[in-house]
């Protein structure tokens, strides 16, 4: 694509990006409609990946922008801090009767990342309420992401995302991966082995003494890791072990929430109730930044109603619950129950298995993993790193009107949740035409 003479590309420090290789030749989207983007050049571009695990009903769908419209006519903000808004409320209450058994008490932030460190310091915060102010560590795993804030690089599991930071907060080690290649490659869905991966836990409990763990924050499905399934049986190991000691236990659902594997959370999907579940991305359909934090109605009430101060925690954001936002998440919300998207997800995600499953045996491809519309891609190392093979397939995706997503040895598939067969095939197809182009 010709770069755009009329933009200065600059001054914006792009996030996550190879800022000197973007500028040079910049891919610029600028409308977006369904299952498509529509790029500076005038192409329709197929959206593989629900701009990034988030547009879960498609872009600009017309009854969220309409509330959004509406909302901001109406009152642009309203603080949140000894003030509110009715429409908050209401947001709260339709979530909470999506989450899992008790987590009925929702606090909001504005990003994934805000979310993660508000539920590490609520964990903190409710340990102390307890008498109990010596569990300050966090357990997590290797290839986990919670974000890029302090609290969630801390406990990330992806160096590079670590590695030029410092030495951060302490933490009490990581769980290793569940992802094992000779054991695995290929598995659709849960594979069978590696539940005993989950003892792993028990074993870091004990050498950094329980007493001293606040909590065990996981994703409940890797996401941008690679999309590392859990084994059967090794979540509920794990929440089997954090019950044991005391820990709470934490699902980072920021990615897995709102339908992504065919229930309101991944807890539901697996039958796990953590303590704590931390949401975003999907809660608005991305219009407007927005997340949440789900928490048991014991650890809310262990720290209200056994505070010595007023305010019983002194934690939140001037943009917490914003009323823009609100609207965003609620008409989200009644999108997906009206038109049944979680359901229709679950009703398509065998295609979309068999699909990018068909893709096995083609160049480098050395596994391929997948649960519910989430895929991964995972090429290997040669005369080529695999690094350069998922970017070269990403630039030639792109380049035939197909957006994936490349994240180091791998391409992640993530469509909306209204992606008919046909979308699948077109972006399946245009993957295998690239390989063979390699």
């Amino acid at each position: 694509m010709k770069k755009n003479k009329n933009s200065n590309l600059e001054n914006f420090w792009m996030p996550f990006t190879a800022n000197r290789i973007f500028k040079q030749n910049p891919r610029l989207l600028v409308k977006a409609e369904g299952m498509f983007y529509t790029s500076e050049d005038g192409r329709k571009i197929l959206d593989g990946i629900s701009g990034m695990w988030c547009c879960n009903a498609g872009h600009c769908h017309p009854h969220i922008v309409k509330a959004v419209q509406d909302q901001i006519a109406e009152m642009d903000y309203a603080t949140a801090f000894n003030m509110a808004h009715p429409s908050v409320f209401k947001l709260a209450n339709k979530i909470s009767q999506l989450t899992p058994d008790s987590l009925n008490k929702i606090f909001f932030a504005n990003s994934g990342s805000e979310a993660v460190d508000t539920a590490l310091k609520i964990a903190l915060a409710y340990h102390a309420s307890n008498g109990e102010s010596d569990r300050t560590k966090f357990i997590s795993r290797e290839k986990g992401y919670h974000g890029v804030n302090f609290g969630g690089t801390s406990v990330g599991g992806i160096l590079n995302n670590r590695i030029n930071f410092g030495p951060l907060f302490e933490k009490g080690n990581c769980l290793s991966s569940t992802w094992n290649l000779e054991e695995m490659a290929f598995s659709k869905g849960q594979p069978d082995w590696g539940d005993h991966l989950a003892t792993e836990l028990e074993e870091i409990l004990l050498s950094n003494g329980p007493s001293n763990v606040a909590a065990v924050i996981l994703e409940p499905i890797v996401g941008s890791g690679g999309v590392i399934v859990p084994p059967k049986g090794y979540l509920e190991l794990i929440k089997e072990i954090c019950t044991k000691y005391n820990v709470l236990l934490i699902f980072d659902e920021v990615i897995t929430g709102f339908g992504r594997v065919g229930e309101a959370f991944a807890s539901k999907r697996f039958g796990i109730c953590p303590d704590i579940i931390t949401m975003a991305k999907g809660l608005t359909n991305a219009s407007v930044p927005m997340s949440a934090v789900a928490v048991d109605n014991s650890i809310y009430n262990q720290i209200v109603n056994n505070s010595k101060e007023n305010i019983e925690l002194f934690h939140g954001y001037t943009y917490s619950g914003h009323p823009v936002a609100a609207a965003a998440a609620i008409a989200s919300l009644e999108v997906y129950e009206k038109e049944d998207l979680f359901n229709k997800s679950k009703e398509i995600e065998d295609k979309f298995e068999e699909a990018v499953h068909s893709l096995k045996g083609e160049n480098t491809i050395v596994d391929i993993r997948n649960f519910g519309l989430m895929a991964a891609i995972h090429f290997s190392s040669d005369i080529t790193s695999a690094t350069d093979k998922a970017n070269s397939i990403f630039q030639y995706c792109y380049e035939n009107d197909v957006l994936v997503r490349f994240s180091g040895d791998y391409i992640v598939l993530s469509p909306a949740l209204i992606a008919k067969e046909e979308h699948i095939d077109k972006i399946v197809h245009t993957i295998r035409e690239g390989l063979r182009n390699l």
